[in-house]
């Protein structure tokens, strides 16, 4: 007897004589007829469709399975229990090379998947079957065709013991720093995750012996590769790059410790980036990108910040719509998004945080100037949706443009990467020297 997740076989329909009418000829009528047959067929009443990509983006806190086609594709899943499987059908797709690719993408280190198994389950249709490492809270959905991708069916595998970024780092911390002091009595993960919530904050200015945390964050990742040079490099990996580097400088530096909103290739929503930013209690925000124009002269670095009055330029203004797309590229499950959560970051006043941003972006951007040639010789401002947190300054580094051959060459040499994280550092000790840490307010709590 078959499992009822059993990916099998099973028989192909009759083979059938097919004998062109009078004039035409048997290709031609081979073609008419052959498209009539695949209608009848499937189980959609449509011809057969054909993946043209699958992509597996394995993260600190999901998987996403990504399944790519010229069309949209009817689908069903459910889940299997003894051992945790997630089985999808997909209905008038053909076995191609492409799906039974599926396999050989998921790496071992995947905190989630186990293996993948792909094939014909019955007639008209083929099953995935994900083994599980864990029970999940899985996200299915649908995006339509956007830049240069076509219909995507995207498989969020979320466990239902959801990734803690502030969990995470202070298990990641020694004993006495999870505990705020040398002398100070030894706390448990979940104890000093409790306490860090419970105890009021002010902002004010008194010195406190905390570690100050900054968060980096990677622009782009997984679905979004975000600007692609001429020589085909992406923006995501330059990014991870100088945002990795980045972090040991910071590590390294005493009391202050570096969060990464991705370690690794895969897709964050805007808005989870900032919820990280806030779960772990950042004192700054530094996202980091390195984008195109449409004319690959543009060249040099900039900072950016919030606007909550418009873009300060046409040009920050369309940068800031550019990368308020990533999420349509990404590809964010809308029907999952917290519309509260939204609402109460873009209305709290933000006006305290963004003057701490252009201090930090001043000093920031002072920095860069001794590495690169500056696209501006200011701040620019606009509104973009990564800085949007309201209690965190926030700025956006536009390292260089991946658009022009010379600064795309320069932006994947290892040296040079270590200069643009270097430059950032010593922007950060400037303004932390002119602002020393202090309590912070706490505007809203995010779950």
């Amino acid at each position: 007897m078959r499992n009822h997740d059993e990916v099998g076989t099973s028989d192909e329909p009759a083979a059938t004589t097919l004998i062109a009418p009078a004039g035409m000829t048997r290709r031609g009528w081979l073609k008419i007829a052959g498209a009539s047959l695949a209608m009848l067929v499937s189980p959609v009443g449509l011809a057969s469709t054909n993946l043209v990509a699958v992509r597996v983006w394995p993260g600190s806190g999901s998987t996403r399975i990504t399944l790519e086609s010229a069309t949209e594709v009817k689908f069903s899943h459910m889940l299997v229990k003894d051992p945790e499987r997630l089985v999808l059908d997909l209905e008038g797709v053909e076995l191609n090379s492409v799906i039974q690719s599926l396999p050989s993408k998921v790496l071992a280190s995947d905190p989630l998947i186990s293996l993948i198994r792909a094939g014909r389950n019955r007639p008209g249709v083929i099953r995935v079957v994900v083994e599980l490492k864990e029970e999940i809270d899985p996200q299915v959905f649908t995006l339509k065709p956007v830049a240069s991708y076509g219909h995507r069916l995207v498989l969020d595998l979320v466990p239902t013991r959801p990734y803690d970024p502030l969990l995470a780092l202070i298990e990641k911390s020694s004993p006495m720093e999870a505990a705020g002091g040398d002398s100070a009595p030894q706390a448990s993960p979940r104890q000093e995750s409790v306490r860090r919530e419970q105890t009021p904050a002010r902002r004010d200015n008194t010195p406190t012996n905390r570690l100050f945390t900054v968060v980096l964050d990677a622009g782009h990742g997984g679905e979004d590769p975000g600007a692609i040079g001429r020589r085909g490099s992406y923006e995501k990996d330059v990014t991870l790059s100088i945002a990795k580097r980045l972090q040991k400088k910071i590590d390294a530096e005493p009391n202050m410790r570096a969060v990464l909103t991705r370690n690794g290739d895969y897709f964050v929503p805007l808005q989870k980036r900032v919820a990280i930013a806030r779960r772990v209690q950042g004192d700054l925000f530094v996202s980091i990108h390195a984008d195109a124009f449409v004319r690959p002269e543009a060249h040099g670095s900039s900072v950016y910040v919030l606007s909550e009055r418009g873009a300060s330029s046409s040009a920050a203004k369309w940068l800031a719509q550019k990368e308020n797309d990533a999420d349509l590229i990404g590809g964010v499950n809308l029907a999952r998004q917290d519309g509260h959560l939204a609402r109460t970051l873009l209305d709290l006043s933000q006006t305290a945080t963004i003057n701490d941003s252009l201090k930090l972006g001043s000093a920031v951007l002072q920095a860069l100037g001794g590495v690169n040639r500056l696209h501006k010789p200011q701040v620019e401002q606009a509104g973009f949706a990564v800085l949007r947190a309201p209690d965190i300054p926030s700025i956006l580094v536009e390292t260089a443009f991946i658009s022009n051959p010379e600064e795309e060459r320069r932006l994947n040499d290892n040296a040079y990467q270590d200069k643009m994280a270097e430059a950032v550092m010593r922007g950060i000790r400037q303004y932390v020297k002119s602002n020393p840490p202090a309590n912070r307010t706490t505007v809203a709590r995010l779950g």
